[in-house]
């Protein structure tokens, strides 16, 4: 090949010397190659990204069952198709040959992690709640009443919406659980 076809075969060369600048002259025969990720999806499902208390609208491609790629939503009001760093790259966290999939337990002084059911671990969580509250229940603080245990308390996240912490605020309450924060709010 001779340089003056070699050189001509440059995309900046071609993008000068074109007639369209901005199609043909851009593309090389790698970018006609290429096709997108998205492009083989057999479904699209709409989610919220789980990082912070923006709540950015994510697109999530599904072909066969699994996630292929995550990307902005350009329909969501809060982010217009933008993702942070964060939000990007989260396809990681249900791809990840690490992410972890089981409940995995260690006993008090253990040294090694055990697998458990999820059935079993739930019911694990309930009986400590409940045994919890038993134990740490104040009726009267200084004689006035109050009801309440301080031996149980909430952090949640960002990512559930308002109706999902309304309801665990009212569980929570009711229990009697008074130290209840929300990650949101900070």
């Amino acid at each position: 090949m001779g340089v003056a076809k070699w050189i001509g075969a440059w995309p900046v060369v071609r993008q000068l010397a074109g007639e369209d600048p901005r199609r043909e002259g851009a593309r090389s025969r790698r970018t006609e190659e290429i096709r997108p990720r998205t492009g083989e999806a057999d479904e699209v499902v709409r989610s919220v990204c789980p990082y912070c208390a923006v709540g950015c609208g994510q697109l999530v491609y599904v072909k066969d069952g699994a996630v292929t790629q995550i990307e902005g939503d350009p329909d969501s009001p809060v982010s217009r198709g933008r993702l942070c760093p964060k939000g990007a790259a989260s396809k990681q966290l249900v791809t990840h040959p690490g992410r972890r999939t089981e409940v995995l337990y260690r006993r008090p002084y253990g040294t090694e992690w055990e697998r458990l059911g999820l059935d079993e671990a739930m019911d694990m969580i309930a009986d400590r709640v409940v045994r919890t509250r038993a134990e740490t229940w104040q009726d009267e603080d200084e004689g006035r009443k109050v009801r309440r245990t301080l031996g149980i308390a909430s952090l949640g996240g960002a990512t559930l919406d308002n109706e999902e912490n309304y309801l665990m605020k009212k569980f929570y309450s009711a229990a009697g659980i008074v130290q209840v924060e929300n990650q949101a709010r900070i």
